[in-house]
């Protein structure tokens, strides 16, 4: 028989920057599949793409987007719900088949140098949910008041936050950022943004798309040093092509001649990013009063070993590098759910074979709490199918309890009893059409919902 789904999503960490229900970017959420008596009943806990393309597969793929996955009917979605809070996973494994952890990275990794904890230091991760609208990171109040940010890190993610911080806000006004966001960006004093990086141009981590868009980027001029791309050249022919084009886009940057119109456009700029490579963060600088960012100070490395055992060593330089904000992108980790799931603090993974948990019959995951916060979203789909895959594999070879599961009935009596209000999709698109009426009036496509008991009271909770 075909498995029904049902989703649990806890409200709180909505989004809102991806298509419905991806917008979901914090941990604890859960779809389970249930129907008759005879019919497997699984529970996927994450409502990120890990989650729904896990639930997409495990429906036999006969539905290829979110929207669609939620609105079938061998699937249901309930928010507001938090597992290890409201829900424990044991409780869940009790009263269903199976049950698949797609919680994602829901916290970021430290740097573990002094002067962290001073004011004007904060995470990329929380600065990307400030300015999205996410309810956890509405209280965070980035210091803009500054000339020069500095951002750890070389993905997509620091791409992403320095071209927050440049673009024009006028360029941004039509766009879903939330309005509180947009006010404090255009007070900005930040003119220039260095994006640091351990090692070199071959080694970045963010891709030409992204790469494009901030050279692109209006009223901006890139700075990147020529010294940093001497003998790449050569190098290109052996490189993948991926970041072949994207290497010999930074290299043109560099090192070509601009053209009469861009030489125009770059001289009346008046914003600037650049990338820095082979500096390594040793610590970040306290100004007089030892209360605020004053600029951070890098260490020099040089590249040692080849391939994909390339790593970076210091070379004994230190340089102080002014900046009045550190914002830090240097990874992404997930958090243990629950006591009774294996967790590999280390790492940040659940341990897993194959997305089958270790020593935990029943119990599975896929996306980045699977495999740590690596790749891009073709990745997480690969990840998760992988482990729908496996799921139905055990299905079939009779791995998985026999015998009926109370499924949803039995959560929805523990969740009442616990004065728990789960929200079901109709609910979410309510919330959603919210948005997009309340952007109608000053031409953006929605304006977010930032509050959760907002949300609640919108519903009639």
């Amino acid at each position: 028989m075909a498995p029904r789904c049902w989703r649990w999503v806890r409200s709180s960490v909505w989004s809102r920057t991806r298509p419905p229900p991806a917008r979901s970017t914090r941990a604890p959420v859960f779809c389970q599949w249930f129907s008759s008596q005879t019919t497997p009943q699984i529970c996927v806990v994450g409502s990120g793409p890990a989650g729904f393309y896990t639930a997409q597969h495990l429906l036999k793929n006969v539905i290829n987007t979110f929207t669609q996955t939620a609105h079938s009917e061998r699937c249901a979605f309930r928010g507001n719900v938090a597992v290890g809070r409201d829900v424990m996973v044991s409780e869940l494994r009790e009263a269903y088949h199976a049950v698949v952890l797609s919680y994602g990275a829901e916290d970021h990794r430290v740097l573990g140098i002094p002067g962290e904890e001073l004011h004007g230091v904060c995470s990329a991760r929380a600065f990307v949910g400030w300015y999205n609208g996410l309810p956890e990171n509405q209280g965070l109040t980035p210091d803009l008041s500054c000339d020069t940010a500095v951002i750890l890190g070389q993905g997509n993610v620091a791409l992403d936050v320095a071209r927050i911080l440049l673009t024009p806000p006028e360029h941004l006004e039509k766009t879903d950022i939330t309005e509180a966001a947009l006010g404090a960006l255009r007070q900005s004093r930040v003119k220039t943004v260095w994006i640091v990086g351990r090692r070199g141009p071959l080694q970045v981590a963010f891709t030409i798309k992204e790469l494009r868009e901030m050279i692109q980027l209006p009223g901006t001029w890139p700075i990147l040093h020529p010294s940093d791309f001497l003998g790449l050249q050569e190098q290109l022919k052996e490189i993948p092509r991926p970041r072949k084009r994207l290497t010999e886009l930074l290299l043109r940057t560099a090192t070509e001649k601009l053209g009469a119109e861009e030489a125009a456009r770059q001289a009346s700029a008046s914003r600037a990013w650049g990338l820095r490579f082979f500096r390594s963060p040793q610590q970040v600088l306290p100004s007089a009063d030892g209360q605020r960012v004053a600029g951070i100070r890098l260490a020099v490395t040089r590249l040692e070993g080849v391939g994909e055992a390339t790593r970076a060593v210091p070379t004994g330089e230190i340089e102080d590098l002014p900046c009045g904000l550190v914002l830090s992108s240097v990874g992404y980790k997930s958090r243990p759910i629950d006591p009774s799931v294996p967790f590999d603090p280390k790492l940040g993974v659940i341990p897993n074979t194959e997305g089958r948990v270790v020593d935990v019959p029943g119990l599975y995951c896929s996306g980045w709490v699977k495999t740590g916060p690596t790749g891009v979203i073709a990745t997480t789909m690969t990840s998760s199918f992988l482990t729908s895959q496996a799921l139905l594999q055990d299905l079939q070879a009779g791995l998985l309890p026999l015998g009926p599961r109370p499924g949803y009935t039995a959560i929805q009596a523990l969740l009442s009893s616990r004065g728990v209000q789960p929200i079901s999709f109709s609910d979410w698109e309510k919330l959603d059409a919210e948005e997009v009426s309340r952007g109608q009036g000053s031409g953006k496509p929605r304006e977010k919902l930032v509050d959760c008991q907002e949300m609640l009271r919108l519903l009639g909770r």
